[in-house]
């Protein structure tokens, strides 16, 4: 009872202040400077980059380099996750065995959902990547919930069912590489018809199969959500190895 009595003032505290200031706060009415330049230029103006999408603009061409050094960081990230679950070929092709224990996942009616639901992940996480380029979304939104699908099964069936269908951590980092090198060549193409790196080539409203692009946008999206979907879902199948399996690697690096 004692340990409550200081959450609760503390809960108090929070909301009085919440109910006494809010209503003091003014919103900002106008369009800050730097907001205004990006929202008249992106399609229209003299530092157009040709794309209806403001954000995917400022993204991938006005600050394009820095979304690219992001990436680069995300990508280091997954490295230094892969590197502390590192396994030789011994014991990653034990850890593909299934375990009794761990193998069968959870009841019927959970995985027939998960179907369902990963079926519509798919299919939502494509349209926020791929329509990036015309309406809000893009590769990092579209890729992080494309990992879910991955996640979801294996919560539901195992990472070994994941393994199975012919998705593990290796072809999961292949997938990564030609997302991460797909968008080093995009950003260089503009250098060929003497433009600058990561320039929006060819404008608004070029068209791909009678549809619509954001020039070199939509390509970025794409391989920005291939690459950010594979490097979760390497990080996922690792920490989805039991860990009744794991220590036993540990004790037999510490044996030897």
């Amino acid at each position: 009872m004692r340990k409550l009595i200081p959450l609760a003032i503390i809960l108090i505290t929070i909301f009085a202040l919440a109910y006494y200031i809010t209503p003091k706060i003014t919103p900002q009415t106008q369009v800050r400077p730097l907001g205004e330049f990006y929202l008249e230029n992106s399609y229209f103006g003299d530092y157009s980059a040709k794309s209806p999408e403001v954000v995917t603009s400022i993204l991938w061409d006005y600050r394009g380099v820095d979304t690219l050094f992001e990436t680069s960081v995300f990508f280091l990230a997954i490295i230094g996750s892969l590197t502390l679950f590192r396994l030789n070929k011994k014991q990653e092709k034990e850890a593909k065995q299934k375990t009794e224990e761990f193998s069968g996942g959870l009841t019927l009616v959970i995985k027939s959902v998960t179907k369902i639901i990963v079926a519509m992940i798919l299919a939502v996480s494509a349209s926020i990547a791929l329509h990036g380029h015309l309406t809000p979304g893009g590769g990092f939104q579209g890729g992080s919930a494309l990992a879910v699908a991955p996640l979801l099964i294996i919560a539901a069936y195992s990472k070994y069912a994941l393994e199975e269908s012919g998705l593990d951590k290796t072809r999961a980092l292949i997938l990564r590489s030609i997302g991460l090198l797909g968008i080093a060549l995009v950003a260089l193409v503009p250098l060929l018809n003497d433009g600058f790196i990561m320039q929006n080539q060819p404008v608004f409203p070029a068209e791909l199969g009678g549809q619509l692009v954001g020039g070199s946008l939509i390509y970025y999206n794409f391989f920005e959500f291939l690459a950010v979907g594979a490097g979760f879902t390497a990080v996922f199948l690792l920490l989805a190895i039991p860990e009744s399996v794991f220590k036993k690697f540990l004790r037999r690096v510490e044996n030897e």
